[in-house]
């Protein structure tokens, strides 16, 4: 069965065969800058690929992107395992005094931190391995205040009596803190680890 899409995908040209070598590539630039541009989250390597020759390196056309932007107010940054463009950090405070960006979302209490903390160093992690940490319970209202900021997710069962799920980190959590992966986290006692996030601001 030939559905809607399917005719367009095929007169997508990747190849751009007809197009002198310099102006293929420039054309591919374009294409992945319009793709990380659209997007609102990290944008990995394969699908960056799609909208490129079969023989291009996404890595190099992103190389040659990012010598373009030289002084630009925005960079093109590597989080989450893909790219994403991002307001260089001398200009938040003006981008947020211009629109009032980022005042919100991405501000947190000590307690959220430290829990946020703790999932990250310790998930999979349940509530009672929490508790164990802090001393006390955590309420379910700043874990769900976490899960809506896209930071934290539901994790396997703990082998705990019950089974209760488990928190880990998201892909979101990566991005806010400009993390390749989880691997990225900063070799240091819990106590010492405070990052302080920059506001994600859109460019364009």
């Amino acid at each position: 069965m030939t559905t809607k899409s399917q005719p367009q995908q095929e007169q997508f040209d990747r190849e751009l065969e007809d197009l002198p070598a310099e102006l293929r590539w420039r054309e591919w630039m374009g294409r992945i800058e319009a793709v990380l541009f659209a997007s609102a989250s990290p944008v990995d390597r394969d699908s960056l690929a799609r909208v490129i020759g079969q023989g291009a390196s996404v890595e190099l056309v992103i190389e040659d992107i990012r010598a373009e932007l030289g002084n630009r107010p925005y960079e093109l940054v590597q989080a989450a395992g893909g790219w994403m463009f991002r307001t260089r950090g001398q200009f938040a405070d003006a981008v947020k005094a211009a629109a009032d960006l980022g005042n919100g979302a991405m501000e947190f209490s000590e307690m959220e931190m430290a829990v946020l903390c703790a999932i990250a160093y310790h998930q999979p992690i349940d509530r009672s391995g929490l508790a164990e940490i802090f001393g006390k319970e955590i309420s379910r209202d700043l874990l769900s205040r976490l899960r809506l900021r896209d930071l934290i997710t539901t994790g396997p069962r703990s082998p705990r009596p019950g089974a209760p799920h488990t928190f880990v980190t998201t892909n979101g959590f990566l991005t806010t803190f400009d993390l390749q992966s989880l691997r990225d986290l900063p070799d240091l006692g819990l106590e010492d680890f405070d990052p302080t996030p920059d506001p994600v601001v859109k460019s364009g």
